[in-house]
């Protein structure tokens, strides 16, 4: 049971990046949610979460922005200050926004800034030319979480937030894609809005773990933004692989304890929160 700091367990040391593959190699499923302030970032600490993702997610759940588009590294920085104050043991990593990561130089500015404010990894999207992007940054010391599937900064060239990879031709791109960001260095993967075998198939065949939202239950982790899971009206379409724990949980402490039980047990997501 995860309760207080006071009553933390003595083996429950602070996430580094070297346990997230010991989890993976271990079989033990990573639990992860967003946060954007010290208050909720230290109740999922208290609770069992093992990443918190300070997410460009923040521009449309917190700053009412139709898109993630808007979101600077300004804001990135802030909200990873305030949500490093909260945290003790889980792992924090930052979202590189949109633009922050067109060159390997601008990424390097933008991810010192987030460490330097309290992050452990920073993460990015998308393969092709991020691939330069990510082998600058691990050359220099910075940890790096890919992001590939649905990735929300690429919504104007995808027409909208639509679930990647179904055809064949596409599900082969994003595999070779999850092999290229782990030789480029990656060390983490989130793969999101993919059918649940693609997402299997992946988590499969390369050795860094994936964090699955809305991609299966065979990823080596799941993640959900903190509104969605507490079923927070963001005013913005409810997808379908989001669950509302905070009503089966009655608490915040109880609805992270009732998503990290429902992560590492398998039950969560389930068919009725993926896509086949």
């Amino acid at each position: 049971m995860y309760t207080s700091k006071d009553s933390k367990p003595a083996d429950m040391k602070p996430w580094t990046v070297p346990m997230l593959a010991d989890a993976k190699r271990e079989g033990r499923k990573l639990v992860m949610l967003t946060a954007y302030d010290a208050g909720f970032a230290r109740v999922l600490d208290d609770n069992g979460t093992d990443l918190v993702l300070v997410g460009d997610s923040l521009g449309m759940v917190v700053q009412g922005q139709d898109s993630t588009l808007p979101v600077t590294v300004d804001d990135i920085v802030y909200h990873v200050r305030c949500v490093a104050r909260g945290l003790r043991r889980a792992l924090l990593i930052a979202d590189l926004p949109f633009g922050a990561d067109a060159t390997p130089e601008r990424a390097l500015d933008a991810s010192l800034r987030c460490l330097q404010a309290g992050a452990g990894m920073v993460k990015l999207e998308g393969a092709g030319h991020k691939l330069e992007v990510i082998r600058f940054l691990v050359e220099r010391e910075i940890p790096v979480c890919a992001h590939l599937g649905l990735t929300p900064q690429s919504v104007l060239r995808l027409g909208g937030y639509k679930v990647q990879g179904r055809e064949e031709a596409a599900a082969a791109r994003v595999r070779e894609d999850a092999k290229l960001v782990e030789d480029a260095g990656a060390t983490l993967l989130v793969l999101e809005c993919v059918p649940s075998p693609l997402a299997a198939a992946i988590t499969a065949s390369v050795a860094i773990p994936t964090i699955g939202i809305g991609a299966g239950a065979a990823c080596d982790g799941q993640v959900l933004v903190l509104h969605d899971f507490l079923g927070v009206n963001t005013g913005h379409r409810r997808p379908k692989f989001v669950k509302d724990f905070l009503a089966e949980g009655g608490s915040l402490a109880g609805a992270v304890q009732a998503y990290a039980d429902a992560v590492r047990s398998g039950a969560f997501p389930d068919a009725a929160h993926a896509y086949d």
